[in-house]
């Protein structure tokens, strides 16, 4: 007899496999460059776009979403994050470009996540004619609680990446603001140092004539 324990496990398993089809995936965009990824989406197929700026400048670039006759479906500039859903019109390959060209000396790290389609039910639930069981209603939720788990993992860990990059800015530029003050302390204490000497060191003029 499975344990229920066994079965959660075969949940877990089986919420990672069937998955959307789609692309998740974060990379560096180089300064004053454009990348663009391409994927062949079928007529009548929900699409949806999220993309997030982790690091780099302002936070922000240009994002265009192109049908394949080149037909502008979505289109942002200097953004730092957004999520777009749409259905496809036509059969082909779409491009989802990111343009940093108005950077010239900043690059840029991206999150992507482009989910083509609707999410795949688990396996024996997605036609079902009767009434599900107890047991199936409870692996249904523990999938969706695992997706909505997976999602919150991925959006925590982009705010940690940027927020610890953040932190590493702040703490180059209070480490550079330290050392010229310490070295603006230390040349004023200097030069105080030298005035001084020389005027203790300079002979006065009855001594000057005793010679």
């Amino acid at each position: 007899m499975i344990s229920i324990r066994t079965i959660c496990l075969l949940t877990v398993i089986f919420s990672f496999t069937q998955l959307a089809i789609g692309v998740e995936l974060t990379f560096e965009l180089l300064d004053n460059a454009k990348d663009c990824f391409y994927e062949d989406i079928k007529l009548n197929t929900t699409v949806t776009l999220e993309f997030q700026v982790v690091t780099g400048g302002a936070y922000d670039v240009d994002v265009i979403l192109l049908a394949p006759d080149n037909e502008v479906l979505y289109k942002l500039t200097k953004a730092q994050f957004d999520s777009h859903t749409f259905t496809t019109t036509k059969s082909g390959v779409h491009a989802v470009c990111f343009s940093n060209e108005f950077s010239t000396f900043s690059h840029k790290l991206v999150y992507m996540d482009l989910q083509v389609g609707e999410e795949t039910p688990l396996p024996g639930l997605g036609e079902h004619v009767t009434a599900l069981t107890q047991m199936e209603s409870s692996a249904l939720e523990i999938h969706k609680s695992i997706n909505s788990i997976a999602d919150y993992q991925t959006h925590h860990r982009l705010r940690e990446a940027q927020s610890r990059k953040r932190a590493e800015e702040l703490n180059e530029r209070v480490f550079v603001w330290s050392l010229l003050e310490t070295i603006a302390i230390l040349s004023v204490t200097l030069g105080q140092v030298l005035i001084v000497k020389n005027l203790f060191s300079d002979k006065r003029p009855s001594q000057l004539n005793k010679l």
